[in-house]
């Protein structure tokens, strides 16, 4: 991990984000309108940071280093905005059960399932990645981000498959 001044604060950080978005999970805010509009948004916000996670990758690899990091932290800004706009409207809102049936409902869970385990998994690698960088540690920087990057492009592609694929029931 990062170094110990940092390290502890990843750890903190990827442990909490889980544990407190699924205890607002069981959280319902009565009264207050709905936030049915938010899920295409946050799904659009996904779609924005795979393509942002392409062109930073093409921007490092072009030798174009202060474009990667600013494409890298709209990345996790994204990432921030997405998660609050869907613990939002997951306080709001009731679940939306899928309403597909047989080897689709296969499909669907095993996206869905791997696509909540990679985004847990990934907080510790996007903030190591992260702080590597910006104490310019640039090896290990892009040992890391060479297993991140895959893993986040996934979440973020799978984010807008899951989203299409539950909205005709929502």
């Amino acid at each position: 991990m990062a170094n110990n001044k940092y390290g502890i604060w990843i750890k903190i950080v990827s442990v909490l984000i889980p544990v407190v978005v699924a205890i607002l999970f069981t959280v319902r805010i009565p009264n207050v309108e709905s936030l049915s509009f938010l899920p295409p948004i946050y799904a659009s916000i996904n779609a924005l940071t795979a393509l942002l996670l392409v062109l930073a990758l093409r921007a490092i690899k072009s030798g174009k280093r202060s474009l990667h990091e600013r494409l890298m932290k709209t990345c996790i800004a994204l990432s921030l905005i997405f998660l609050v706009m869907y613990i939002a409207y997951h306080m709001t809102s009731d679940p939306t059960p899928f309403g597909g049936e047989g080897f689709i409902a296969y499909v669907y869970y095993f996206i869905l399932i791997s696509h909540i385990i990679l985004s847990i998994v990934l907080i510790p690698m996007v903030l190591t990645s992260y702080v590597r960088a910006i104490q310019s540690q640039f090896d290990s920087h892009k040992k890391i981000a060479k297993i991140t990057f895959p893993i986040w492009l996934y979440v973020a592609v799978t984010g807008v498959v899951v989203y299409l694929m539950i909205s005709p029931y929502y």
